[in-house]
């Protein structure tokens, strides 16, 4: 699971993350929502062992992410923000860079990386290099360096971001294939996506934590009342 107790992350006087306590379990696909600025970004590099935290704990599958840095990060597939790779090389060297510093065996890496290739339907562009490569290319192949290893976990920052409506439900299914036996958490400003394939949902706003419910346990407190309308009484009228 991913169990995180006290999350605190300040800059300066800013308080960005605020005291946050969560758990997820195998098997949760959880949307971590909340309008801009509402500390998503920098909880997911806590939990994802990129950003320490300036008070409390996390635990990935029982290992804490930054006493047991190594151990944890085994176990995390982590899509950033913005997509970030090395624009010089081919999503067919860089997925290979990526399967062996993972410590994939040569005898598993080619079915693994060939498997990344079709789900993600990579194959038209696979010695182009990357900087040429569309935005949602782009964010294909980022997925694909999270996927590749089949971690236990995954930290995914705005999956769907900049992928047409084919893709983003390419995408979207995918998502719900493998989250049986994971450890999902998902950012995104898109009520949508929650809606699509998430069990769990987490409204946060000035870093804390202001709603933890299904999506239709969301929506049932207002029946009369759209997902992203609940969305704005929540947050005091903010926009995801």
């Amino acid at each position: 699971m991913i169990d995180c107790q006290g999350l605190t992350k300040t800059y300066g006087r800013l308080r960005a993350v605020d005291d946050l306590s969560f758990r997820v379990q195998p098997g949760e696909v959880l949307g971590f929502l909340g309008p801009n600025g509402a500390g998503k970004t920098t909880t997911m590099r806590i939990v994802a062992g990129f950003l320490p935290a300036t008070e409390g704990r996390v635990r990935v599958c029982g290992f804490d992410v930054e006493e047991q840095a190594t151990e944890a990060k085994r176990r995390i597939g982590y899509l950033p923000e913005g997509a970030p790779s090395y624009p010089e090389m081919t999503p067919r060297s860089f997925l290979t860079f990526v399967a062996e510093a993972r410590g994939i065996a040569p005898a598993k890496r080619r079915a693994r990386l060939e498997a990344m290739f079709q789900q993600l339907h990579l194959e038209k562009v696979l010695d182009q290099t990357i900087d040429t490569l569309s935005k949602g290319y782009k964010r294909r192949v980022a997925l694909a360096q999270a996927l590749v290893h089949d971690p236990e976990v995954l930290i995914l920052d705005e999956p769907t971001d900049g992928l047409d409506p084919n893709q983003k439900h390419e995408v979207r299914e995918l998502i719900g294939r493998i989250a049986k036996d994971k450890v999902i958490v998902i950012s995104t400003h898109q009520l949508e996506e929650v809606e699509a394939v998430c069990n769990r949902a987490i409204i946060i706003a000035h870093g804390k934590i202001l709603a933890d419910d299904t999506p239709r346990g969301l929506a049932s407190r207002d029946p009369s009342r759209r997902l992203d309308e609940v969305f704005r009484s929540i947050t005091g009228g903010a926009a995801a």
